[in-house]
């Protein structure tokens, strides 16, 4: 019979609702239950796209001996990270302390409260490699519990204090330095891996935000290194197999340090990042790669990864047909199947040889010059039509907030910046959906959406990352009703979310009491909830003309900078919010109709080339109470007219485009 986690809407947990382990999710009722039984709680946090995740529930929770042992002595729950980001951080600063290391499947234990007093992360089916068996750990922590319990509500006492420190931040003393964005820089310079490209050995990481600032960072000092470091990444990743060649959008992360063995899942945040970097580098380059691989991931998402409502799916596998990477990789024989004659010439640009790369097959990786891609076009086809016979990744078909925004804002600028209206079309069309499907009649925003079900309170990611795509969004269309909402959501952070101290919690003050209330501050795959804030905040101020906004983002970039400039890797959203407070920044007004062509050219002035130091504001004389950055504006002679102000200061008026180009 299955288990409780067959009524979840959570694929990850639906996955395991044949286990005969008598798994609960996380709520209430699971905890009532240790408490009246008298029985510690068995926590496995885990997501759909995990390959070890899979490999743990084959060998230990679909195995009838495991699970008496799971039923008899604990009450198991399972948890969704992805559905649950609040209970993943707080219980993986308790794997963290408690093993010096973090990952996933997270393994927890904990007491009926919900303090944790033993972890770890993937445990085998039999002793090896110096790892105990999972039935030992289970044996022995169900003795502890029994005969030494007072030892381990000590050691949860302990953990849980341990906890709360590192999620506390002490109240800004220091004023926003611009020499942090040159230690950063420095830094990165420092640990930059010039034979391969990106940062660290192996596994090594895509790092979108340490690049965007590295963008960034050169358009504002004319740093060249910067700029080479962020080309020389991207064109790296955009060759090698943690991208794919043949359907687009990139995989999680490279096993080894040449971007050559992806771990084969492909996730909704990392292409949204991606895309977005890889359009900042065209603009800057003008490399036509790099508008390429911007093009063919969002097509990617919109063929693969796009819900017929509007929403963006979560993630895709790592597995088909039980095999990591099964589905992308390719035998020479496979190849020359499928192109015949032509195989010669795909296989010495693609790397691909009669051994193999990889376990005796060929994961696809680009060697040759940009002529040599675009003559392939064709043999690409036919691999991928191929390709499509075969049974394909799994894919999680749930639809998040926090990684909707972040792509939501990718459509929307490649949208602009492209003139591909599909890619506006797409966007309007998740915005809409993000809205009404997942915003209350309150206000508030749900985190997770599937089949029609919008469930959990929304985290700060949720509306930061969702503020942001609408900000990207306003500076497309110019519909007040993006703007309008995104204004909405950020005085509901700072209603709810806002911590004594500065800066803001991840949760509001009416979620779940939990044992602590969660923190993060970190950039880690995605953007903190935070340093995104802190950025909308400063966006924000400028169009909605609130220094209370610009005050609030200063404050929470005060308590974090120290570590910024130590740690670019770890802080590369905070860095570009820091880099925006700290440079010379544009706020242009243009008054008119947005669809004349008369403003349409003094915006393709505004548009023209990378800007990332600029907000825009475009309305008619009738709409200017709609956003506050267009008020007391008008018109001359009847003409579009732009307004440029530069920190504090306005210039001139002007309606030449020449002019305004002049200006900025």
């Amino acid at each position: 019979m299955p288990n409780r986690l067959a009524e979840e809407s959570s694929p990850y947990l639906q996955q395991h609702a044949d286990n005969p382990v008598d798994w609960y999710p996380w709520g209430e009722e699971a905890l009532e239950k240790a408490e009246k039984e008298d029985k510690p709680l068995f926590l496995s946090i885990g997501y759909s796209a995990c390959h070890w995740c899979h490999v743990m529930a084959r060998e230990s929770f679909e195995d009838q001996a495991t699970a008496e042992i799971l039923n008899e002595h604990f009450v198991s729950v399972k948890v969704d990270r992805e559905e649950r980001p609040d209970l993943d951080r707080i219980y993986m600063s308790a794997v963290q302390a408690m093993t010096g290391r973090g990952g996933w499947p997270m393994s927890v234990f904990l007491t009926p409260d919900g303090e944790p007093f033993y972890a770890g992360t993937y445990f085998p089916p039999e002793p090896r490699h110096g790892m105990p068996s999972f039935s030992q750990v289970l044996t022995t922590i169900a003795d502890a519990w029994e005969n030494r319990r007072e030892e381990l509500l000590e050691s949860s006492g302990r953990i849980v204090s341990a906890i709360e420190r590192q999620m506390a931040l002490q109240a800004p003393e220091e004023e926003l330095e611009p020499r942090t964005l040159t230690r950063a820089f420095r830094n990165l310079r420092r640990d930059f891996d010039r034979d391969h490209g990106g940062w660290d050995g192996a596994p090594k990481f895509p790092q979108p935000m340490a690049i965007e600032f590295l963008l960034r960072f050169h358009q504002s000092t004319g740093e060249l290194d910067a700029l080479t470091m962020a080309a020389e990444a991207l064109d790296a990743m955009a060759r090698g197999g943690i991208y794919d060649q043949l359907g687009g959008g990139f995989h999680r992360y490279s096993v080894d340090e040449r971007w050559l063995v992806p771990h084969f899942e492909k996730m909704l945040y990392d292409n949204a990042q991606l895309a977005r970097v890889y359009l900042h580098a065209w603009q800057v380059t003008g490399e036509p790669l790099f508008r390429v691989i911007v093009e063919e991931t969002l097509d990617y998402v919109v063929r693969e990864m796009l819900d017929p409502r509007g929403g963006f799916y979560a993630t895709q596998s790592a597995e088909s047909e039980g095999e990591e990477g099964r589905f992308f990789v390719w035998t020479m024989e496979e190849i020359q199947e499928v192109l015949g004659d032509d195989a010669d010439g795909f296989a010495e640009a693609y790397g691909v040889e009669p051994g193999g790369n990889w376990e005796g097959k060929t994961i696809l990786t680009f060697s040759g010059t940009w002529q040599e891609r675009q003559d392939l076009i064709e043999a690409r086809r036919e691999l991928f039509a191929a390709r499509e016979t075969r049974v394909p990744p799994e894919r999680d078909e749930k639809v998040l907030t926090s990684w909707n925004g972040l792509m939501l804002a990718a459509f929307a600028e490649a949208g602009r910046v492209l003139a591909r209206e599909d890619y506006v079309d797409v966007a309007q069309r998740n915005a809409a959906f993000l809205l009404d499907e997942l915003r209350a009649d309150d206000g508030h925003l749900f985190h997770t959406w599937r089949d029609g079900e919008a469930k959990v309170r929304g985290y700060l990611e949720d509306y930061a990352n969702l503020i942001d795509g609408l900000l990207a969004l306003y500076q497309t269309t110019f519909e007040p009703r993006w703007f309008e909402a995104a204004r909405d959501l950020m005085e509901r952070v700072l209603d709810h979310f806002r911590a004594p101290e500065g800066g803001f919690f991840d949760t509001s003050d009416d979620h779940e009491e939990l044992i602590t209330r969660p923190r993060s501050v970190q950039d880690n795959a995605v953007p903190s909830g935070n340093a995104m804030a802190a950025l909308d905040l400063l966006h924000l101020s400028q169009l909605a003309v609130e220094p209370h906004y610009d005050e609030v983002a200063r404050e929470s970039l005060r308590q974090v900078q120290q570590m910024l400039g130590r740690y670019p890797l770890g802080f590369g959203q905070w860095l570009s919010a820091l880099e925006y407070a700290l440079v010379e920044t544009q706020e242009i007004a243009i008054v008119g109709d947005p669809e004349a062509s008369d403003v349409e050219v003094l915006l393709d002035v505004c548009r023209d080339g990378f800007r990332p130091h600029q907000v825009v504001a475009v309305g008619a004389p009738s709409d200017q109470q709609d956003v506050p950055l267009l008020e007391d504006r008008e018109q001359i002679g009847g003409q579009a007219t732009a307004y440029v102000c530069i920190d504090f200061t306005c210039r001139q008026p002007v309606t030449d485009p020449e002019a305004l180009r002049e200006q900025l």
